[in-house]
């Protein structure tokens, strides 16, 4: 997947700029698909080349022009192309994972401290989630608001975003446990479990 059909995806909400698109990344993208605002920026004109979204400038007085995007029914097109074609496998690629697998050749402290850190920030980002998940919601059910809605997509992956993150605070938990009791069982004074 490229950056190119995340932002079309994104534009599927409707016409956004650049800095709504960077909150719309932040907010409720990040959890599939990280770009800075430099990239998105890059990609929005890269997009616009192609034909495959729009962008008409709106004058502000008090503040500097601002170019809003929309999706082209050439874009629409791209999108449907996309979605109809099988995805790649997905792939982890994950620092902490190769510092984990050599903890035992270095500083196995620093590497709890490590696991500790990525459980805290899985805290932060499901809070995160949760916030989103209720605006989305709008004061319904699960249930009604997957038959009412315009649009599941975003829940769908907002879900994805949660039950990774719980899966890293499940996975963390059982690596503190284990490196605890291999400090202990080695005369180490393990940290307390968050």
């Amino acid at each position: 997947m490229s950056l190119k059909h995340a932002v079309l995806a994104a534009l599927l909400e409707g016409e956004a700029s650049g800095y709504d698109l960077a909150k719309i990344f932040d907010v409720s993208v990040a959890n599939f698909w990280a770009a800075t605002p430099q990239q998105l920026y890059r990609e929005l004109e890269r997009l616009a080349e192609a034909g495959l979204i729009t962008a008409r400038v709106v004058e502000q007085e008090r503040r500097p022009n601002k170019r809003m995007f929309s999706l082209t029914e050439s874009g629409h097109r791209d999108l449907h192309a996309y979605t109809s074609a099988p995805p790649r496998p997905s792939a982890i690629r994950d620092e902490l994972m190769v510092q984990v697998q050599a903890c035992d050749e270095g500083d196995t402290q620093a590497v709890r401290g490590f696991v500790a850190q990525r459980m805290e920030t899985a805290r932060t980002k499901l809070a995160r989630y949760d916030r989103l998940r209720e605006r989305m919601l709008d004061g319904r059910d699960e249930e009604t608001y997957l038959r009412e809605a315009e649009r599941i997509g975003p829940y769908l992956t907002l879900m994805r975003g949660r039950f990774f993150e719980e899966e890293n605070l499940r996975w963390g938990e059982r690596a503190l446990a284990v490196l605890d009791r291999r400090a202990a069982a080695r005369g180490g004074v393990p940290e307390p479990a968050r």
